[in-house]
Order: structure tokens, then C-alpha cells, then sequence
């Protein structure tokens, strides 16, 4: 499974473009990997998770071909997460040379925001399915799942188990610590990568709400561990990152690589 993340920054991207703090600066100053778009990743090139408002600009950026996605799994509504209206640049008359429908899955509140932006489109260049959190369905040759998210109060957000190809991985984010729902279904499952939103930086606290942050992340490596969830070779990248958390690229790594756990960037190719 090649798993290719476009972006890897929270909602306002890092550096946020209107903010003067020390860590956008020193973030533009450097440049390279604390350039970061907001977030979205690709599964073997035909599995998209979410439409981030950054997602034309990536795939000029990394020669990403829209064009081959067949399946898009939507995790909420924020505006940094899912971008409806763009996707009629997908309708017949626009894009040309389209031979399948792009699938959406997602929540009451993604079918509720997609039909309103391209519904009329339905049956011509789109389908859509509406998600139950734990009801497992087919994507192509992939099964998904989709678990609960802790993250806003006023919607259902979902995390997706997808498993392809004899691998497994967990698309944890955006979330703070897992309801215990979703821990239940976890247990005596055997990922094979797990990624993760590491939105602040150190908090004090291990179990956050709504977004992880570095004490969580750690956390829940434990649990993963506790529980034997994440197979022994098994991966935990964490993305998701906010200027917020007062820390850089190579902070994060020096943080996250002595534990085994890999920081994401913007075009980050990772295989497992």
C-alpha cells in the first residue's frame, strides 16, 4: 500500500499566511518541510481521503493525475477538510476523458453539503453513499470502515480502517483520544500503519479533546502497544500540525523519531 500525503498543516496552514508569530516566520524562513498545505493524503493513487481547499495546488505540485481517484472518503465538513464546491471541475463539459464515477462517502453532513454543490451532477460524474459509523463497505478492492472521531460536538466525524491488499492502515484524524468505541472495535485488530493528528504541541494533558496533541500521540502509541493493535513492524506517522504547537519540523522529529514514530510533510511518499 503506498500512502502519499499532500498536506500535512492543520486548518490555517504553517505558517498561517496572516500570522506574524516567530514559528511562521522562522517556518517561511526555512522553508522546505515546515511548508505545510493543509492536510489530505492518497491511497495507491485511486483513494483520496477528503478535498482540502490546498488540493489543486497539490496536484500541480507533486503531477497527481485527479483523474484515476475512484473513491473519496470524507472524514467532516470543515472548511480545511472538504472543499465541495471545487469538485464540479469533475463534470462532463469541464474534464474530459473520464471513464468512472467519483465515489464520496461520508457523513449525513458531507451528502447533506456535496448535493447541494454538485448534486445535480448525481449519476453523471459522481455517486454518493452516505456512512454509518462501523458498517464496513467496499471501496473497489479495498473494505472500509469507518469509526467515530472525538472531535466537533455537531457532527458525526468519522476515522476510516481501510484494508487493501493483504495491509491495514488507520486514517486517525481529525480527532483527540478515540471514543471508546472506537478503542473496542481497535482492539485485536492488526495495523500495519496508523496516522495520527498531532494538531498542538505540548499540553499537559494525555487524553485531549477534539485534537491530539504530543502527550496524546504518545499515548496512544501505548495503547497501541497495550493492546497489541499495531503489528510489531507496524507504523505511526503523525500530521495534522498547527502553527499553534510552537514547534518545527525537526522539533517534532527530535520529539517523535527516538519513540519510532515518523512526522509527516507535504509529499511525504510512505510504503507498507
Amino acid at each position: 500500500m503506498k500512502i502519499h500525503f499532500l498536506g500535512t498543516a492543520a486548518a490555517e496552514g504553517y505558517p498561517n499566511a496572516f500570522c506574524r508569530c516567530e514559528y511562521c516566520a522562522k517556518a517561511r524562513e526555512l522553508g522546505g518541510k515546515n511548508i505545510r498545505t493543509r492536510t489530505s493524503a492518497i491511497v495507491d493513487d485511486t483513494i483520496k481521503f477528503d478535498y482540502s481547499p490546498d488540493s489543486f495546488m497539490q496536484a500541480l505540485r507533486y503531477g497527481i493525475d485527479y483523474g484515476a481517484i475512484e473513491h473519496m472518503l470524507v472524514t467532516h465538513t470543515h472548511s480545511d477538510h472538504f472543499n465541495a464546491y471545487d469538485l464540479e471541475c469533475r463534470r462532463t463539459g469541464i474534464a474530459h476523458d473520464l471513464h468512472h464515477p467519483l465515489h464520496i462517502y461520508g457523513n449525513d453532513a458531507v451528502m447533506q453539503r456535496t448535493r447541494a454543490a454538485i448534486g445535480r451532477f448525481e449519476g453523471e460524474r459522481f455517486a454518493f453513499h452516505l456512512l454509518r459509523p462501523f458498517e464496513t463497505f467496499l471501496a473497489g478492492d479495498a473494505r472500509v470502515t469507518p469509526l467515530l472521531a472525538d472531535h466537533d460536538r455537531m457532527e458525526t466525524c468519522l476515522l476510516y480502517v481501510v484494508e487493501k491488499g493483504g495491509k491495514t492502515l488507520l486514517y486517525g484524524h481529525d480527532s483527540g483520544w478515540f471514543p471508546e468505541a472506537t478503542w473496542q472495535w481497535l482492539r485485536g485488530r492488526q495495523l500495519d500503519c496508523a496516522i495520527l493528528d498531532c494538531t498542538h504541541g505540548y499540553t499537559g494533558n494525555s487524553r485531549d479533546r477534539n485534537h491530539m496533541c504530543v502527550e496524546t500521540v504518545l499515548e496512544a502509541q501505548r495503547e497501541f502497544q497495550k493492546e497489541r493493535i499495531l503489528k510489531p513492524d507496524g507504523k505511526i506517522v503523525v500530521t495534522h500540525f498547527s502553527h499553534n504547537a510552537k514547534l518545527l519540523h525537526e522539533e517534532f522529529e527530535r520529539i517523535f523519531d527516538p519513540v519510532g514514530i515518523i512526522t509527516a510533510y507535504d509529499g511525504l511518499i510512505l510504503y507498507i
